[in-house]
């Protein structure tokens, strides 16, 4: 049996455990409210984004750039790279095993194809570093100051790489921002660009969500004749040359901000339960040291007992 003194001493580190949960958790609920607040600002610009462009991408020749080259990525020897978003640190719970376990799901789905790995994030990074996997980009603490450039600078070798036929399909798995105690693991293509005819609710998760304001057929693809037409000012090849990178590099940076916030609201909930199972591990030991030391008050009074019969 324990003494009262090492029994007090567990009571202690675990009040100093309970006491750093809960200020992570509040510096986690600061940090989401921030973070989610840049979501709810850039959701509707890029499903606008979304809407425009597919239906822009899908009224002209697939030639007429080449982010709008269909490639086939299933062939034998296809060179398709993934874009893994883990966070820099842990205590998130489930957060980065999430992702990682759905990139390597990939990878073995993947096995007649030759993947590279985009790195984004350190846990990512150190769990990959030990795998025979080619990395073709890597990205350190970005989440701390978020910009846009971060995206850009990701998204740029993979544009050029996509355009000089060096590589087939471009992927992105992430974790999606659905609530404080839901964050949902998302794979998305980004190259070739989809367009209308292809089935976007698989290609882009986003774009099958309530109010993306995009009528599908029975097949769940497109029906293009629910979309508008367009006038081009001066050609239509003109404005996929200025549009198409920025859709890539804003969809790098919108998958930043989703993984983001889910990784703050991932963070929130895993203290939060740490900090309750701190509250119960006091109480516990509370109820056990109290036993123990009822326990020696009454070995002591038998003794006094026992000692002053035998007087």
């Amino acid at each position: 049996m324990p003494s009262l003194i090492d029994i007090r001493r567990r009571i202690r580190a675990v009040k100093s455990t309970q006491q750093i949960t809960k200020a992570m958790k509040m510096i986690a609920a600061s940090r989401l409210r921030r973070a989610h607040d840049r979501i709810v600002s850039a959701r509707p610009f890029f499903r606008s984004m979304i809407r425009v462009l597919y239906s822009l991408a899908g009224r002209v020749d697939a030639a007429a750039h080449p982010l709008l080259a269909a490639r086939d990525d299933r062939k034998p020897g296809a060179h398709v790279v993934l874009l893994v978003v883990t966070a820099d640190k842990g205590l998130a719970g489930g957060f980065n095993a999430n992702v990682i376990r759905a990139a390597g799901q990939f990878i073995v789905g993947r096995r007649d194809q030759r993947v590279s790995l985009g790195l984004i994030g350190r846990k990512g990074r150190d769990f990959f570093r030990r795998r025979a996997h080619p990395v073709l980009v890597e990205r350190m603490n970005l989440f701390a100051r978020l910009d846009f450039n971060d995206a850009k600078n990701i998204a740029t070798p993979i544009i050029d790489g996509f355009v000089a036929g060096e590589i087939d399909a471009v992927y992105i798995v992430y974790n999606e921002f659905k609530s404080i105690i839901a964050q949902q693991v998302v794979t998305e293509r980004l190259l070739p660009v989809p367009r209308l005819g292809d089935d976007l609710g698989a290609l882009v998760p986003m774009a099958a969500s309530p109010g993306f304001n995009l009528d599908y057929d029975h097949d769940g693809r497109i029906d293009p004749g629910s979309q508008i037409d367009y006038l081009y000012a001066p050609d239509a090849k003109s404005i996929l040359e200025a549009v198409l990178p920025q859709y890539v590099q804003y969809a790098v940076f919108h998958a930043l901000l989703e993984s983001a916030a889910a990784e703050h609201a991932a963070r929130m909930s895993a203290m939060d339960a740490a900090t309750n199972n701190a509250i119960d591990i006091v109480d516990s030991l509370t109820l056990y040291m109290n036993k123990v030391r009822q326990a020696a008050i009454t070995r002591e009074i038998i003794e006094v007992v026992s000692g002053a019969e035998s007087i």
